[in-house]
């Protein structure tokens, strides 16, 4: 019995350290896990959806105990297609609580709420709540207005190349790396080594591609001046007011400040309908509601079974990030 119970813990651990997750299976979407519109406030005709962006901003599904949960880009993406559809929603406001997070992952959300609101013609307003950093600031770029919260935490505007290294660790425990490649760039960014002087060089080059890119995104959408722009560059954080000042916001306010705006620039009547789109119903549900956060594909994601998971960052790549507000997907 005791060698059962070794073999159960040996195999558990194993699993830990690989990245495994125990007895974890994929389960298909049940009807009772479709997004759901409800109703937040209001009963006159004309709806304002709510949509939050919050947590770090990723195309990659998330690990749940018994099935994946979707990725941040497939939820908001899926409550876009669901606001298209409806002929009264008029404006839509992004609710926004983010570090950031991949290049890739922010730039297709800026993508997809500009499809949405061409083919709509509806009206977003960006409401920034904690955090709305990097990746965070560079979806609200799509917005007809932005708003901030007295206390918002934004700007950060830039791009960071992260490449995690194993190389102590495996001079600890006495592990090598073989590698055999077709060409002297093709392990570049490589956990295993350190990088060499002309790999940092490419690399640091396609970090400022993608920062010019992001800079040249602020400067259309925000229409600021070329030393405001050498400012924000420095890629340094701001609380609202001074983001309101150099021009990044177009005010501050508190989120039903952002929801009349956006009844404002839509058209509508002031006690028109709040609706938001949720997986799970949630008992009074309000604008606040942590409900509207959840981007769980099930009622119970469960932990993540994964040393790696500890890890900030889990995969090398470019990134529109704010890093000491990395916070949980």
């Amino acid at each position: 019995m005791k060698r059962f119970f070794l073999l159960v813990a040996v195999f558990a651990a194993g699993a830990l350290l690989a990245g495994c997750t125990v007895f974890r299976v994929n389960l298909l979407p049940s009807a009772q896990n479709r997004l759901k519109e409800v109703t937040l406030q209001g009963k006159a005709s004309g709806k304002v959806a709510v949509i939050s962006i919050s947590g770090t901003i990723s195309g990659r599904s998330r690990k749940g105990l018994l099935r994946d949960r979707a990725s941040m880009v497939q939820e908001v993406v899926s409550r876009l297609k669901l606001a298209q559809k409806d002929k009264q929603v008029k404006a839509v406001v992004l609710k926004i609580d983010t570090p950031g997070g991949t290049a890739s992952a922010s730039d297709i959300l800026y993508h997809e709420i500009m499809a949405y609101k061409r083919r709509s013609g509806a009206k977003v307003v960006a409401a920034m709540m904690g955090l709305a950093t990097s990746g965070g600031y560079y979806v609200s770029l799509a917005a007809d207005a932005i708003y901030a919260h007295p206390t918002t935490v934004t700007g950060s505007i830039g791009v960071i190349f992260l490449q995690p290294k194993a190389i102590g660790l495996m001079k600890k425990i006495g592990v090598d790396v073989d590698v055999s490649k077709s060409g002297p760039n093709k392990d570049m960014a490589s956990p295993f080594r350190r990088s060499t002087a002309e790999e940092r060089r490419i690399l640091q080059a396609l970090t400022h591609s993608l920062a010019d890119q992001f800079l040249h995104l602020v400067a259309i959408r925000r229409h600021l001046l070329a030393e405001t722009l050498a400012q924000v560059a420095t890629a340094r954080i701001y609380l609202a007011a001074d983001a309101r000042k150099l021009g990044l916001i177009d005010a501050i306010g508190y989120l039903p400040d952002a929801i009349d705006k956006a009844k404002e620039l839509a058209g509508l009547d002031p006690a028109c309908k709040v609706v938001a789109y949720q997986r799970r119903t949630a008992p009074d549900g309000t604008v606040y509601s942590d409900a509207l956060n959840r981007y769980a594909g099930s009622s119970s994601p469960g932990p993540r079974l994964s040393l790696w998971s500890l890890l900030p960052v889990k995969q090398p790549g470019f990134y529109y990030l704010w890093l000491p507000g990395l916070s949980a997907e």
